[in-house]
């Protein structure tokens, strides 16, 4: 809706929300993200004045900027060398005998409210996954690999710290759309690009040996990216509505598009986003019940990417009978009606929708016209072009952290890294924000400017230095070529996509390669 075109998704700098977004470019690489920001326009003071008119009528409790209440600490130095002195993680529990109530069977009754700590680390660990579909896109608009991922699948988790975790990234995924949608892809100013049609949309992992043990089966990971564009995206993602499957569900079109569009002609996109992910999570299935272990999917994305992480399951729920899939999402959309609600329900999708009471884009599409309306079924009848959401839901409150600001901040209150943080100090909704979270306070202002100021944390502080330019030997400043390790090729992809090699070493663990 136009009333959101001033909200910028994740990686955009909160200075972006007064000034106009017909186009912001970006670049990130290890060290983050460096933007150059648009020019003032008067239509997005407009549109930020409606937003926070319908941030009222929806009663969101977003405070004015004057009524800040900032974190109170008689030593702030003392609070912060406390801080800098402990674990980010916790130590990891050993969650095997309980994997299946932690992934979902019961629809997490009983674990939400208050949450369950081995729930809190899983859903970290799954948010951490989706957020290195940020920190790993390419959006540099200078860069001839603008929208690829700027590490090839095995350096990924290492480049990003995600190592830890004990997943190993299988599969990079492309996506492509049949349809004119604002500012969604990101492309090159160069002539000469990697792909001129398609974007890096997310990948595929696997747990390893130890992390299978220690969670109780073989987890094989979807995650997918959501949008960096101006949330005007969202004007052309509440028209439509597109049949699915071969029942009564329908889906939002644009979801729909970005999640099936292939073209012969495209370099990455010669087949879907859809057949990319399918064809490989059937394949590691089929792998590891071969093996006789068992097997689950679990489906994660944020914004955007947890509209696709639905589309995912839904597919994969149909195509591969008992499998155990299950979708943790944050701040996603509705996606598709209460038909296709209901067959994800009797497909067995267990969906977890993590949303900030604040946040204005888990309330569309469908603002006004929505679950709500079920009430009146008696006198309508099910209404097959209302929009709803699906599964349990974990509402969070920016209210409940005192290291976050609470005036009206739309890319601060949809940030992931906001996501993770309140997720971390959750205990229930009616305690006080957890005094032993661990997760690093810092992490929030990576790309917005949410942390309260007596922190001292810079906003957006998550940037390339020197813009990401080098002095090179002769001391001139240049851009640096990428590794040729890290430099997309869609024949080493389709090469990958033909074999699946094993090479274990039979006491500890286990490496996939693919070789053509």
């Amino acid at each position: 809706m136009a009333l959101l075109s001033t909200m910028i998704h994740n990686h955009l700098p909160a200075s972006t929300l007064s000034t106009g977004v017909s186009r912001v470019s970006a670049s990130l690489g290890p060290q983050g993200v460096v933007f150059d920001h648009p020019k003032t326009s008067k239509t997005s003071k407009g549109a930020r004045r409606l937003a926070e008119s319908l941030s009222n009528l929806l009663h969101l409790n977003i405070e004015p900027l004057s009524s800040r209440k900032n974190l109170q600490c008689s030593n702030w130095d003392l609070f912060n060398e406390e801080k800098h002195n402990t674990p980010t993680t916790s130590p990891k529990e050993l969650i095997a005998r309980k994997w299946r109530d932690i992934h979902g069977f019961m629809d997490w009754n009983h674990l939400l409210d208050p949450l369950h700590p081995w729930l809190r680390q899983e859903i970290v660990k799954y948010g951490e996954f989706a957020q290195a579909t940020y920190d790993a896109f390419d959006f540099d608009s200078f860069s001839e690999y603008c929208g690829s991922c700027r590490y090839n699948r095995s350096r990924l988790f290492e480049k990003l710290g995600l190592d830890k975790n004990g997943y190993k990234v299988t599969k990079h995924i492309y996506a492509m759309s049949n349809i004119e949608m604002p500012q969604w892809l990101e492309r090159s100013h160069l002539m000469d690009t990697w792909s001129k049609d398609s974007n890096w949309m997310g990948y595929v992992a696997v747990s390893d040996d130890v992390e299978t043990h220690r969670i109780g089966r073989r987890d094989i990971v979807v995650a997918w990216r959501g949008t960096v564009a101006p949330s005007e995206w969202y004007e052309d993602f509440q028209r439509n509505l597109e049949p699915i499957g071969i029942g009564d569900a329908k889906v939002e079109h644009g979801f729909l598009s970005i999640y099936t569009s292939k073209n012969e002609s495209t370099r990455y996109n010669k087949s879907s986003a859809s057949e990319q992910v399918m064809k490989e999570v059937t394949k590691l299935v089929q792998f590891y019940r071969g093996k006789g272990e068992e097997v689950s999917l679990t489906i994660t994305g944020h914004s955007l990417g947890g509209a696709l992480a639905l589309l995912n399951a839904y597919e994969a729920a149909a195509n591969l009978p008992e499998l155990p899939v299950s979708v943790i999402s944050f701040g996603a959309p509705r996606v598709g009606n209460c038909a296709f609600r209901d067959e994800l329900d009797e497909l067995g999708v267990k969906t977890l929708r993590v949303v900030v009471k604040q946040d204005l884009v888990p309330r569309m599409p469908g603002i006004v016209f929505n679950e709500s309306l079920q009430r009146f079924d008696d006198i309508t009848g099910t209404l097959e072009w209302v929009y709803t959401h699906v599964g349990a839901e974990l509402k969070l409150d920016i209210h409940s952290s005192p290291y976050l600001k609470h005036g009206f901040n739309p890319l601060g209150i949809h940030s992931l890294e906001t996501y993770l943080h309140l997720v971390d100090g959750f205990l229930s909704s009616d305690s006080t924000f957890r005094s032993d979270a661990r997760r690093d306070v810092a992490l929030v202002n990576k790309a917005c400017d949410m942390l309260v100021d007596d922190l001292r944390i810079p906003h957006c502080w998550h940037q390339l230095a020197n813009k990401g330019l080098v002095c090179n030997e002769h001391g001139r400043w240049v851009k640096p070529r990428r590794d040729p390790e890290d430099i997309p090729s869609p024949t080493g992809d389709q090469a990958h996509e033909h074999t699946l090699r094993r090479i274990e070493n039979e006491d500890k663990s286990y490496q996939i390669v693919y070789a053509s």
